[in-house]
């Protein structure tokens, strides 16, 4: 399994899990400690990996996951990487 993670503090809050296949990586699961929960972490985690996957490779995404989706239906400058 692959994973993003963000940390707060030197300290892990958050995680979201992927898969690659072929020229695409499929966001599977995002996941907040209950601590964090309510604090937006979990955008940010989705935008910091959105953000690495534009820059360093030319993935397409598919948003398995049912947080990673709708966030990205809610940011429409991120649209461009599920057509890619």
């Amino acid at each position: 399994m692959n994973r993003f993670e963000l940390l707060v503090d030197g300290q892990s809050a958050g995680e979201l899990d992927y898969q690659i296949r072929d020229n695409t990586i499929v966001l599977t699961h995002t996941e907040i400690d209950p601590s964090h929960q309510g604090s937006g972490l979990g955008g940010e985690l989705v935008r910091g990996a959105l953000n690495l996957i534009r820059a360093e490779t030319d993935y397409r995404v598919v948003p398995s996951c049912p947080f990673a989706g709708p966030w990205i239906d809610k940011h429409p400058e991120y649209q461009d990487l599920l057509t890619r």
